[in-house]
């Protein structure tokens, strides 16, 4: 096998949400980013159902992993680790990856590594700018999150310094997309919308900006109630829905508030750059205007593609890739998922003694594991 030490190939297994995804790593190379979405199967309810998502996982798994593996031209075999996000997410579809993942790591005698989500989110930048400095300034914003978080060491040292106390920015996205009959899920919608909308049309309020609010906390909820009830009002008056500017200006309130404090917080802190990632990364507004003020700061902007910010496994190989690479300890076979795992834990250790070395012949004797080895991607 082939000397990954300082560059370790690592497959990694993301099913937080409503996306299976299977990345492959080498280093810092992206190899494979197979995904399968089941977002169809949820546009019907207008949201996620926990239920449907775990279940496409279950069914796309296989197949997914199969495809990474051919997209990358590798072997299972080759493999120096398995990574998967063991939270935060929604149980059911975190159980089925922490599952799969720890059948084919102990099929396989690879390490096993049980990564945070959101740590995920940043670590994927490194697959597309290179190395993250020390420490590094990211804004996470997705559906389920939005936060203002420091990382010293992405493998150990997450620190968060403000989070969403109530809707996170993709959730907001959403519930107007809704509110506004446009489908689900809302943020692709509002943002096409919105290009061709005036964003000062309508002053929707900026949650949490006054000076006695928390600096890097955000706040969404009072926002969404206001679009709702300007929409609702236009209606009981008979009134045409401005669709384009009610857009637009929404998102606009979204981004000023979320770059205002981004900015805020490198200022402050003395970090000279920002990195965005999670699903509302890919909201072309929130780019714009963040490259516009961190230009005006001297702060330097790192983005991932859209396809990256999304939730995808290649940003949990990278995690896990890094897990190798400094020698960080794996997780043991009683991982698993934490719906509600903090971002301060940025992977789940185990004891050593109960995952031996991956080349050990501590489970020698087990002949149903020896077998699944022998024909698993022989």
């Amino acid at each position: 096998m082939a000397d990954h030490r300082d560059e370790p190939l690592v497959l990694g297994i993301e099913t937080s949400c409503d996306e299976t995804g299977v990345g492959i790593v080498h280093g810092t190379t992206l190899l494979a980013d197979a995904v399968a979405s089941s977002v169809d199967e949820h546009a019907r309810f207008g949201g996620v159902v926990p239920e449907v998502a775990s279940r496409a996982h279950l069914e796309a798994m296989v197949a997914t992993i199969e495809r990474a593996l051919t997209d990358a031209g590798v072997k299972a075999r080759d493999l120096d680790g398995i990574a998967v996000t063991a939270g935060p997410g929604l149980a059911g579809a975190l159980l089925v990856g922490v599952t799969a993942a720890k059948a084919y790591a102990y099929a396989l005698g690879k390490p096993l590594y049980g990564v945070n989500h959101l740590a995920s989110h940043i670590c994927v930048d490194q697959l597309e700018h290179g190395r993250l400095p020390e420490p590094t300034m990211a804004l996470l914003v997705s559906g389920g999150h939005s936060s203002l978080l420091l990382s010293s060491d992405i493998t150990s040292d997450v620190r968060p310094l403000g989070a969403t106390i109530d809707d996170a920015a993709g959730e907001a996205f959403d519930k107007i997309a809704r509110v506004l009959q446009l489908g689900f899920p809302g943020g692709p919608v509002i943002d096409r919308l919105a290009r061709e909308g005036d964003p000062e049309a309508i002053a929707f309020p900026r949650g949490l900006t006054g000076p006695r609010d928390a600096a890097y906390d955000f706040s969404f909820s009072g926002l969404k109630t206001a679009v709702a009830r300007w929409i609702e009002a236009k209606r009981a008056a008979g009134e045409e829905i401005p669709v384009r500017d009610v857009a637009a200006s929404f998102q606009e309130a979204v981004v000023d508030v979320l770059t205002r404090k981004a900015v805020r917080a490198c200022k402050e802190e003395g970090v000279d750059h920002l990195m965005i990632g999670g699903g509302v990364a890919a909201n072309s507004r929130l780019r714009a205007l963040a490259e516009e003020r961190c230009e005006r700061a001297g702060i330097r902007l790192r983005v991932p593609r859209p396809g990256l910010c999304t939730d995808n496994g290649a940003m949990v190989a990278a995690l896990g890739a890094e897990m190798v690479a400094r020698n960080r300890a794996a997780s043991d076979w009683q991982l698993s998922a934490d719906s509600s795992l903090p971002v301060t834990e940025t992977h789940v250790p185990g004891d050593a003694h109960l995952h031996p070395h991956p080349h050990s012949h501590a489970h020698s004797h087990d002949h149903v594991h020896e077998t699944a080895k022998d024909n698993l991607y022989s």
